[in-house]
């Protein structure tokens, strides 16, 4: 299980990233741009940005961890439930988020 403070911790690994709010919730920003949003929507979870194909591929897993609502049809987002994730993953795809709005003066210096 992840909270929400382990989620700032791992991506305070990565350069210029800012606590910020998002719809009056706790989100995260590089660059001024938002790549990951605490939900307080009934459903819950976290707001993680990603390619299409890659949130397919999550929900073609069946892992329960990573849902969607029909809010976000078409769009390049996963729901994360931090109560089911592996924190291993959970790194990742933050980092996978935060590269999507990371200026590329800042994803140079980290291999991919």
């Amino acid at each position: 299980m992840a909270t929400w403070e382990e989620v700032v911790a791992l991506a305070g690994r990565l350069p210029e990233v800012e606590e910020s709010t998002s719809y009056r919730t706790p989100s995260l920003k590089v660059a001024g741009k938002n790549f990951a949003r605490l939900r307080t929507e009934a459903e819950g979870g976290l707001m993680l940005l990603c390619e299409h194909a890659e949130k397919e591929a999550l929900l073609a897993s069946g892992d329960p961890a990573y849902f969607t609502t029909p809010h976000y049809d078409g769009y390049g987002a996963i729901l994360v439930d931090l109560e089911k994730v592996e924190k291993a993953q959970l790194s990742e795809l933050i980092e996978e988020a935060w590269r999507m709005k990371a200026p590329a003066r800042l994803t140079k210096g980290l291999s991919d």
